[in-house]
């Protein structure tokens, strides 16, 4: 017979107040930044919502609308098969991947002064291991998300922070990504800024050595997340569940994290 204490426990803890929720997520508006690559290749869609009624006489007991959005617009999910290294991975789209492996544990890695001196702060295997040293040993599984603070450091009208260079925000290098899946077998990587990569990752070797190596792992990644100051270093669970879209390469969707309060 099925035990459902275990459940029974975690919704008394989450209506008692003793676990928190907190959202992650950014409000989707048409005027939310997208990612712009070189005018030679596609572009990402922006957010575009079209009413179709609203208890009038296009619908008079309703109200409902429309939307157009990129894979990879707002806060969204990086399946594999959204970068090159991925294109081969099993289940790597979001429609096949393993719905338990988008609840997991997650390490926050509070990076808010370095980038906040620094916008072009990258995430080093030293910056890892200090953390550790204070926290302890990064669990198997787990998410690894770079705390920021993006929203309070970027411009407003520039969220990219784009400049006659490129863009410039923090990430993870190659050495770090390595060691993040081959060392600690992370599930993925996390940030509150346009892309899991630096700004400036394409000056990297490989370019891009984020989506480069974590999707050619098999690994995912979240990204335009929000309230990540609101999150423990350890302890939280983040429930990260993309939209089922066929042979997607990821999808928007709602980032949250169960707190213990």
């Amino acid at each position: 017979m099925a035990d459902t204490g275990i459940l029974a426990g975690l919704l008394g803890a989450i209506a008692g107040g003793g676990i928190k929720v907190i959202d992650l997520t950014e409000t989707l508006t048409p005027d939310y930044p997208t990612i712009a690559l070189p005018p030679e290749f596609g572009q990402a869609s922006p957010f575009v919502k079209t009413e179709i009624s609203r208890y009038d006489d296009r619908g008079p007991g309703w109200y409902w609308n429309n939307f157009t959005i990129s894979e990879h617009t707002g806060t969204h999910f990086d399946a594999p098969i959204h970068w090159v290294t991925g294109k081969d991975v099993e289940n790597g789209s979001v429609d096949t991947i393993d719905p338990a492996r988008f609840i997991a544990p997650v390490c926050v890695i509070d990076c808010t002064a370095q980038v906040a001196a620094n916008p072009d702060f990258i995430l080093s295997v030293a910056v890892l291991e200090a953390w550790e040293a204070d926290h302890g040993r990064i669990p198997a599984g787990s998410w690894v998300f770079l705390r920021s603070d993006w929203r309070k450091i970027a411009d407003p009208a520039n969220y990219t922070n784009l400049d006659a260079a490129g863009a410039h925000s923090p990430g993870p290098d190659a050495a770090a990504t390595l060691w993040m899946i081959n060392d600690r077998d992370v599930i993925g990587f996390g940030t509150e800024c346009v892309g899991t990569d630096a700004g400036q990752a394409f000056l990297f070797e490989p370019q891009y050595p984020c989506h480069h190596y974590m999707h050619g792992a098999g690994r995912y990644g979240l990204q335009c997340m929000t309230n990540l100051d609101l999150l423990p270093p350890t302890g939280a669970v983040i429930v990260a569940a993309p939209l089922k879209i066929d042979n997607g390469s990821g999808s928007p969707l709602r980032v949250l994290a169960l707190v213990p309060a």
